[in-house]
């Protein structure tokens, strides 16, 4: 898969490296920002008891 968008990056190799890592933040910002806060309550890590 990495090789797969690695090699329909468009541009030279310093292009690609900044287009990978915009896409890598794109995905942490989407997790951190959208997908984290919506799964949280759905986790049962609340729930301590000993």
């Amino acid at each position: 898969m990495y090789g797969w968008i690695w090699r329909h990056l468009p541009g030279p190799f310093a292009v690609r490296v900044l287009a990978a890592l915009i896409l890598i933040a794109g995905v942490v910002a989407l997790l951190m920002f959208a997908v984290f806060p919506w799964l949280e309550p759905k986790l049962p890590f609340n729930d301590v008891s000993v």
